[in-house]
């Protein structure tokens, strides 16, 4: 999600409630396009100090409160040391959000040279690559700008010292705290696109997310035409329009972030009911939904955190995703030919019975004889047999049976090879569902080595190295009785959970027909394992498989003790004989991850 208006007004609702009225400790430039001010501030009874990022990536813009500390640079770079000279233990008196656009004004007051008081104002532009940050007097003339912009660079607005500030265009959209129901029902919902659209092309400060949620919660698709909803569901939409900037009037805010899995999907200001609804307990790491914070600030930051991580996982992975998923491609057409040729061996038992009919019966044929007619004293009806009419009956009888055994053969080789072949697809799955869940660079230096190990990547692997000073480590739950429960990541990780943390009378869970994660309850010698820790540890091992998004997979279950490792199988497989199943949805909502 973009930093759209309902973000920055959170934003300045923020910094009014913790920065105004504090002092400007400390200016630095981490980055190019970075700023960080350090200002302390007495909040009631409290004494608080808040690091506030300003930044102006193209890339990426930014601004938060952070409680981290960023590295000073030896040299200031002038842009900053022009700050420190006119607003260095400044007090900021105001912090404002003109026209619900993307733009924050700090006004700053502070002493001159000539010790007299005075205000400058500091400008943050969140615009994409056209963000900025720009430092200017009382009466709008810029004193400089971290980004300076010449007409030779932008024809629409000149930002250079000694210019006069001016905002970006709005691009013909109107505030949306100033429109009524006539304008938003006449004007907005009449343009010739989606509803969506509609919305967000003609408000400032209003995203497509923000679009999509007003849409959603009025109970409207947001992808269809305007022309196609009626007055009511026009009358609906104003409501859930006007409720939500009535509760950005009221700074009513209700920062969260969503979730799918381990990756953010988006963040807001206010509830994203679209993605279900808030969790009001703390959940683990990785659930579907819509996790709550007490920041706007704490949520744009672990955001990014959070994408950086997923991000950097992905483009490391990127090598190791393609080279499985051609693994894939390639052994899902050898084993759709392998069936489909293992088909064409259905008929062989016919051709037996037809070689021993034609021995039976073959001395009442003739030469040049094209079929012979007989009862089947298998089932007792009558038979017609295709004969060779340039042979006798017993060429016919021996060319049948000749028939039949090449098709046998067929059968035993390719029973065998599709068999090995399943297998081999099944592991390679777990492969790629390892790579969707893997976390750390640990995680995915386990997965080349594994493929190594396969034969699917060329190279050596030193076992020790790459199995246990490089390893990572699997994933720890505790259920709600208070049972660990621990889940491989990868095959390696499978292995060793199982085979070598696992005692005998530990419980091992895995999805019956998908590929995927061991899931292992330590259970530390106690056999009355409740219900609730049986069907949460079933849970993980549904959700940590191929077949999460399925709305149920069925789990299979046992000791540990039951379960062999045949000699020379890829890493993490195993056999077993004696199991429980049962079916279960792959949520793993309130499970506690340590």
């Amino acid at each position: 999600m973009a930093f759209d208006g309902v973000v920055i007004s959170s934003l300045v609702s923020e910094f009014n409630h913790k920065l105004v009225g504090g002092r400007i400790y400390k200016i630095y430039q981490p980055e190019t396009d970075e700023i960080c001010m350090v200002i302390k501030n007495r909040v009631g009874e409290e004494n608080i100090t808040s690091r506030v990022v300003l930044c102006a990536d193209a890339s990426l813009p930014l601004m938060y409160i952070s409680d981290k500390n960023k590295e000073n640079p030896a040299q200031a770079p002038n842009f900053c040391m022009l700050l420190r000279k006119h607003i260095g233990n400044g007090r900021i008196i105001k912090v404002e959000q003109p026209g619900f656009e993307r733009i924050v004004e700090f006004t700053i007051e502070h002493l001159d040279e000539m010790g007299d008081l005075c205000r400058k104002k500091l400008i943050m532009e969140i615009m994409g690559k056209h963000s900025n940050i720009i430092f200017t007097d009382e009466d709008k003339t810029i004193i400089d700008s971290i980004k300076h912009i010449s007409y030779q660079i932008s024809s629409v607005r000149e930002v250079l010292p000694g210019r006069e500030y001016v905002y970006p265009p709005s691009q013909e959209k109107i505030n949306p705290m100033e429109i009524d129901v006539n304008y938003f029902i006449n004007t907005i919902l009449r343009k010739p696109t989606t509803i969506c659209k509609a919305i967000y092309t003609s408000l400032n400060g209003i995203s497509p997310t923000m679009a999509n949620e007003i849409a959603f919660r009025a109970g409207v698709d947001g992808g269809m035409a305007t022309s196609s909803i009626g007055l009511e569901k026009q009358e609906n939409l104003f409501r859930e329009f006007r409720l939500l900037m009535d509760d950005i009037r009221e700074e009513k805010f209700r920062p969260c972030i969503a979730y799918k899995g381990y990756e953010p999907k988006e963040f807001g200001a206010v509830e994203l009911t679209m993605y279900g609804n808030l969790c009001e307990a703390e959940p683990d790491d990785s659930f579907d939904g819509v996790k709550p914070y007490d920041s706007i600030s704490r949520v744009i930051e672990q955001y990014y955190q959070d994408k950086s991580v997923v991000n950097r996982i992905k483009q490391r992975s990127i090598d190791l995703r393609k080279i499985v998923s051609t693994a894939v491609e390639r052994t899902s057409k050898k084993y759709d030919l392998q069936i489909n040729q293992l088909k064409d061996t259905d008929d062989r038992e016919k051709y037996k019975v037809y070689g021993e009919l034609i021995t039976a019966y073959g001395y009442n044929v003739v030469q040049g004889q094209k079929e012979l007619e007989c009862d089947n004293y298998y089932t007792g009806e009558k038979i017609t047999i295709p004969l060779d009419e340039q042979y006798s009956a017993m060429e016919n009888a021996k060319r049948y049976f000749a028939k039949y055994n090449k098709q046998k053969r067929s059968y035993e080789a390719l029973t065998h090879l599709t068999q090995t072949t399943a297998r081999e697809l099944d592991y390679l799955l777990s492969v790629q569902n390892s790579l969707e869940i893997a976390k750390t660079e640990a995680d995915l230096q386990q997965i080349k080595a594994e493929l190594i190990e396969s034969g699917y990547i060329k190279g050596r692997v030193n076992k020790g190295k790459n199995k246990n000073n490089t390893k990572g480590k699997p994933l720890h739950f505790v259920s709600d009785d208070g049972y660990d429960i621990y889940v491989g990541k990868n095959n390696y990780q499978n292995e060793e959970l199982t085979f070598e943390m696992a005692s005998g009378n530990d419980l091992w869970f895995h999805s019956k027909r998908f590929p995927g994660s061991h899931v292992i309850i330590r259970t530390n010698g106690d056999r009355d394992i409740p219900d609730r820790t049986y069907e949460q540890a079933a849970k993980l091992a549904a959700f940590f498989s191929t077949g999460k998004n399925s709305s149920k997979v069925e789990i299979d279950y046992t000791e540990r003790k039951n379960l062999k490792k045949p000699p020379k199988s890829n890493p993490g497989y195993v056999i077993y004989h004696t199991n429980y199943s049962m079916a279960i949805e792959p949520d793993i909502h309130g499970i506690k991850e340590v």
